[in-house]
């Protein structure tokens, strides 16, 4: 297990092991309101994150994507026409501040909907689409 933590990451830790990248996203303030700038993870259907934290979820990505597991996963996965395919065009939403996409965030447990997480899962193989959703989000102008 590696354990990947530097500047451009802000607030986030990430372990990667085999297969799995886990982030670790701590509360920017330790108050009973901290909750609400958690990441929120809709397992293995959606993530969504506070959008002034995207630069700093990008740059953990780009960490992730140095390692060689990584690219170990990568290798063993058969990619489709476009990677990219597994996670939907971010959208913000104005009443929280959060950007939102769907895609394969965590393993399915049963729950419905966005629920604050501290800590979530994704699949090493999916890193550069989400990657690349969010960058482009960022490029555009839109956060």
């Amino acid at each position: 297990m590696i354990i990947l933590r530097n500047q451009a990451m802000r607030r986030w830790t990430v372990e990667v092991s085999e297969d799995v990248a886990i982030f670790s996203g701590a509360p920017l303030v330790e108050d009973h309101t901290a909750a609400r700038g958690l990441p929120r993870v809709w397992h293995g259907y959606g993530l969504g994150l506070p959008e002034d934290e995207l630069k700093g979820f990008v740059a953990a990505l780009a960490e992730v994507m140095k390692t060689h597991a990584y690219w170990h996963a990568r290798s063993r996965r058969t990619a489709g026409p476009d990677e990219t395919d597994g996670w939907s065009i971010p959208r913000r939403d104005d009443d929280d501040g959060f950007v939102y996409l769907s895609g394969p965030a965590g393993r399915r447990n049963g729950n419905a909907g966005y629920i604050p997480a501290s800590v979530f899962t994704l699949e090493l193989a999916d890193i550069r689409g989400l990657r690349i959703r969010l960058t482009a989000y960022l490029k555009s102008g839109r956060a």
